[in-house]
């Protein structure tokens, strides 16, 4: 299947963005039938059928049968169709890769944790990343041109929005996600690790219906994700989180972000090693 959906919605078409609002839809609430779509986005039932139809030719979204109701006629239910697209989530740790496959509808299709890796801030740590993406890639069970984009999550400074990362593997003038992409061969896009935990737990993880959300992560470092009315965010520059980096001591300790005394020299998986 061509992916024309998502060419149309980058080149920003009505129709292609209201199709996205359906897919973030069902993304949220499973199966629905096109009465209950029409009454949550606002627009007529013939409306809703069109692009329903539309996107059920497409293999996007699936015709799950009628549902039981108690009487009069029963309405179908559609939802996502999982083999349409699939998405890589890729957690670069300190010392390990954790990368996760999951299908169109968010289910997990395949995982590889604990993958050996020393994430240093090289060239050859770059290039071992990519290389050990591409493996994973290589190996898996699935239709690899359905690969739809691949999510890097690592620590430090990064701009979702811009793809830069400002703190790890900048050693181009041009976004770290374009050069990936390069290398990789899939879109690839990037956020900073706290924010993607952040969101993990708020679709699918211990949040269960709040819509304002404070998630701390201690690991190597100390970083907070913030979700305010159910939208993830990044602050003014994209660098939202950086909790660990907030001056609270005078130790004279040099953290990894240049300055003496933040709070993450004390309270972090690295103050404990150390």
């Amino acid at each position: 299947m061509e992916h024309r959906l998502l060419r149309e919605i980058e080149m920003g078409s009505k129709s292609a963005l209201m199709k996205k609002r359906i897919i973030t839809y069902y993304i949220y609430n499973g199966c629905a039938t096109i009465t209950d779509l029409s009454k949550e986005l606002d627009l007529s039932v013939p409306t809703i059928t069109k692009f329903i139809n539309e996107m059920c030719e497409d293999g996007y979204i699936n015709d799950y049968g009628k549902l039981e109701t108690s009487g009069g006629r029963h309405p179908s239910l559609y939802g996502l169709n999982p083999e349409s697209g699939y998405f890589i989530g890729v957690d670069v740790k300190k010392f390990s890769i954790n990368i996760g496959l999951i299908n169109f509808k968010g289910d997990m299709v395949e995982q590889k944790n604990n993958i050996p890796y020393k994430f240093e801030n090289t060239p050859d740590a770059l290039e071992e990343l990519c290389k050990t993406i591409r493996d994973f890639i290589k190996k898996s069970t699935i239709d690899t041109k359905k690969i739809l984009n691949i999510n890097i999550n690592i620590s430090g400074r990064v701009n979702p929005e811009s793809g830069y990362s400002f703190s790890i593997f900048n050693f181009s003038e041009r976004p770290l996600a374009e050069v990936l992409t390069e290398k990789i061969g899939y879109s690839v896009c990037l956020d900073n690790d706290t924010r993607a935990m952040t969101y993990g737990e708020y679709m699918k993880g211990c949040v269960n219906g709040e819509k304002n959300i404070l998630f701390v992560n201690i690991s190597w470092g100390l970083g907070i994700g913030i979700i305010i009315d159910g939208k993830i965010y990044t602050g003014k520059s994209g660098f939202s989180g950086e909790f660990g980096h907030i001056n609270a001591f005078e130790n004279e300790i040099i953290c990894y972000c240049g300055k003496k005394g933040c709070l993450e020299t004390e309270t972090s998986g690295s103050a404990l090693h150390r």
